[in-house]
Order: structure tokens, then C-alpha cells, then sequence
């Protein structure tokens, strides 16, 4: 029997929260912005509310300063809605990997009280739908004591995991907000092309891709065009993969586990995307800690991890998360899918940075910022790709390694990084 859907005000369902709380807030694109800003505006019948949460995006609302000591933000990512709360003390940060998160839940190491999701309507059956974010989401429903739910029909109908039925729910809030889109290929510099230029010639025929955030991961997809039946088991997904899927380049037919489907935690991108996986049964929306366990991952052969950097030191210590102390970031799922890649048959684990920043300092450095944090370790690198070519460090000693990522800086960097090594290791 279908049960009556009943709506209330965001006020009313966000009325359940109490002080000294913990409220889980579903984030990328499925960022409940309406539920958020009723938050914010029940502040002063609050204290000691945290909020836990992976990347939100867009206005949140409960991160202003006068909110002190009222929402905790304690988030496992840091995106650009929080960076400078981060950085100026007013939330904090925990460093995870990914898919060790929904452990946090399960395990009650972080119980949550409430759950803030953002859902699709419910179908003939009572279900609702987690959308283009099931990644923690899923682990989080499963475990918090209450459940609030954003009903929004711009939000796609995924496959996988994350459907959940509407008698579920605590309460739903009606809404028909836009999802957040973001247009990662736009802007793609040449130093990128090149990077995808020279990363698409790492990858074979039926390799299985997993492709982290940013335009990097655009350009090496754009450079796919000539290659033939490759898969796709990945964290998140953009715009970049639908141009491949339609010319049959990703197809998924010859993936270890999950074949004939492209496998994802999240979506994130532009309407053209959520309209796109919305009821396609050729995408499966996973719980993230299948998705991005080693383990599991592994299990394609011919894994190709490719993920992006803040810098990398010349014994291959790779930084991206953080400039120094500031923390831009997350670990994320980096070390997830650098581990499975480099275990699985013929897999390859990919670092991809331009040798520059925009203002011209070098990415290739002797010694990482202090205060850097180490995403992925000097055990873990293997391939490093820069506008500049590839090197390859696995089983390469420490000057070995320095004299291949020394070809590959930028070169009005070679002369100081070669100065620099030959004080450090004495020989180059």
C-alpha cells in the first residue's frame, strides 16, 4: 500500500534538532541549502550543534561568525564553502581517507543524532533516491537517529545504493531549488592538455578509469577519443564521461567486476550530467566504502587512478591537500584508489600536476611546504605526469627519483632543483 507523502516546513522538521547535537549534511551537488538556512535561522534556540560533513557547495548559511559556539563545522574535506572558516579557526577538519567515513557512523567513533538529506521524489513504490551524492550519504541514513529529507524533483532518480524508501524519513521538505552545477572543462590550460595528452598515452584499451576533481581529469578524458572499450569504477564523475560513453570509447564490457556499468560514488557537474544518469541503469551510485576500497578496486585489471597534486617533492612525496598549514582540501579518496590501482593486474597509479602555479612556483620542489601534509607517500608513487612528460619512480632509488622528476619540472626550475640535489644526496 502506498503510503501518503506528508510535507512539512523546513522550520518544522528542523525543529527536531537540539542543542549539542551531531547533524550529518549530505553535500556536493545534493547540498540542502533550504534545510541549512532554516538552521541558521533557529540559531537562537541552539548551542553546540556540529555539523559533520564531506564537500558541500554553495551558500551554507551556518558558517557565519556570529554562529560561534552555536554550528560546529567539523568536516572530513574542506571545498571552498569552508576553506576560510577552516583557515581562520571557525570550523575544523578531519583527515580521512574516503572510504573509511562511513566507519566513523557505523562504528559510533561520530553517532549521528540527525541526518539532512536532499532526495529525489518518491516513485509508484514509496522510494526516494540520494541522487548524484550516495558516497557517504548511504552510511549516514543508515545510521543517524533522525532523518530529514529535502524532496526536490530536480534531483535525478540514481540506481545503486541510494534509494531509500519515504517511510524512512522522519520528516520531508518539499523544495525545487536547482542542483549546484560546476563546469570543470571550461578553462582548461594548455600546460592541462598537454598533461592529458601525455596521461592518455599511459592508458591502453580496456583499462578501467578512475579520475579524480578539476579540469585535469577533463583534459585526459578529452583525449580518449582514439581509444577503444575502456571502463569506469571511480569516486565521482563530470560532464567529461558522457562524450565517451556515447561514441562506445567507455562501454564497460570488459570490467572484472561490475561490467557493462559505470561504477561511482557521486556526480558533480552541469544539468546536462544529472540528466544524463537520471534513471540510467548503465550507472551504478554505490555506498563509497565498496566503491573506493583497495581491495575491491583491484579487482579490474588494468586500473588506471589518475589524481592531481598540490606539489610533489623530488623523492616523490606527494601533497594535495594543503599549501603549507592552509588547508585546501581533503586526503579524500587519493591513497583509496592510488593503493588499488597500483595492486590491480597491469594498473596504474597516475599523478598528474602542471610543473607551475598560476603565478609561477614551481610544483616539483626539494622539500615539501612545512606544514604540508603527505597525501600520498613516496612508497606510493608511481607515475608522475607533468605538461613537461612522465616519470616513473616505482622501484627507482631516491636519486633516481629526483633526476626523473627533474626532467619533467618546469624548465627555469631544473638548474635550482639539480643545485639542490647535489647538497642533498652529493652525487647527481
Amino acid at each position: 500500500m502506498k503510503i501518503p507523502v506528508v510535507y512539512k516546513s523546513a522550520q518544522e522538521a528542523i525543529s527536531i534538532v537540539r542543542p549539542g547535537n551531531r547533524v550529518y549534511v549530505h553535500g556536493s551537488a545534493q547540498t540542502p541549502a533550504l534545510l541549512l538556512k532554516a538552521l541558521a535561522d533557529q540559531h537562537k534556540s541552539l548551542t553546540n550543534v556540529e555539523l559533520v560533513f564531506i564537500s558541500v557547495y554553495g551558500d551554507i548559511h551556518v558558517d557565519k561568525p556570529e554562529y560561534a559556539g552555536i554550528f560546529n563545522i567539523n568536516s572530513m574535506f574542506v571545498s571552498a564553502s569552508i576553506r576560510k572558516d577552516v583557515n581562520e579557526g571557525r570550523a575544523d577538519y578531519i583527515p580521512v581517507f574516503l572510504s573509511e567515513i562511513p566507519e566513523l557512523f557505523k562504528q559510533n567513533i561520530l553517532p549521528l543524532d540527525v541526518a539532512m538529506v536532499q532526495v529525489s521524489p518518491p516513485d509508484a513504490h514509496g522510494y526516494c533516491s540520494l541522487g548524484v551524492s550516495v558516497d557517504i550519504a548511504r552510511s549516514a541514513v543508515n545510521n543517524a537517529g533522525h532523518i530529514i529529507a529535502q524532496v526536490n524533483p530536480n534531483v535525478p532518480r540514481t540506481h545503486g545504493d541510494g534509494l531509500i524508501h519515504s517511510s524512512r524519513f522522519d520528516s520531508m521538505v518539499y523544495c525545487e531549488d536547482p542542483l549546484y552545477e560546476v563546469r570543470f572543462g571550461d578553462k582548461i590550460t594548455a600546460a592541462e592538455k598537454k598533461i592529458g595528452e601525455y596521461a592518455a598515452g599511459l592508458i591502453d584499451d580496456r583499462s578501467t578509469l578512475q579520475m579524480g576533481i578539476g579540469s585535469i581529469p577533463d583534459a585526459v578524458l578529452n583525449c580518449l577519443h582514439g581509444h577503444k572499450d575502456l571502463g569506469v569504477h571511480t569516486e565521482m564523475c563530470s560532464d567529461g564521461i558522457i562524450d565517451l560513453i556515447e561514441k562506445d570509447i567507455i562501454n564497460n564490457k570488459y570490467k572484472q567486476i561490475h561490467p557493462n556499468k559505470t561504477v561511482t560514488g557521486f556526480a558533480l557537474g552541469t544539468r546536462r550530467l544529472y540528466d544524463y544518469v537520471n534513471d540510467n541503469p548503465a550507472f551504478q551510485f554505490l555506498d563509497i566504502n565498496y566503491v573506493n576500497d583497495p581491495h575491491i578496486i583491484r579487482r579490474n585489471h588494468k586500473m588506471v587512478a589518475i589524481n592531481s597534486a598540490i606539489e610533489i617533492d623530488i623523492t616523490g612525496q606527494v601533497c594535495a591537500d594543503s599549501i603549507g598549514t592552509y588547508q585546501y582540501s581533503g586526503v579524500g579518496g587519493q591513497m583509496d584508489f592510488m593503493r588499488g590501482a597500483a595492486l590491480s593486474e597491469g594498473g596504474k597509479p597516475i599523478i598528474a600536476l602542471p610543473s607551475r602555479t598560476l603565478k609561477g612556483d614551481p610544483r616539483i620542489v626539494p622539500m615539501l611546504k612545512p606544514g604540508a601534509g603527505v597525501t600520498t607517500t613516496r612508497a606510493h608513487a608511481h607515475y608522475v605526469v607533468t605538461e613537461y612528460g612522465v616519470a616513473y619512480l616505482f622501484g627507482k632509488n631516491l636519486r633516481q627519483r629526483a633526476k626523473e622528476l627533474i626532467n619533467i619540472a618546469h624548465p627555469g626550475d631544473r638548474e635550482m632543483l639539480e643545485r639542490l640535489c647535489f647538497e642533498r644526496f652529493h652525487i647527481f
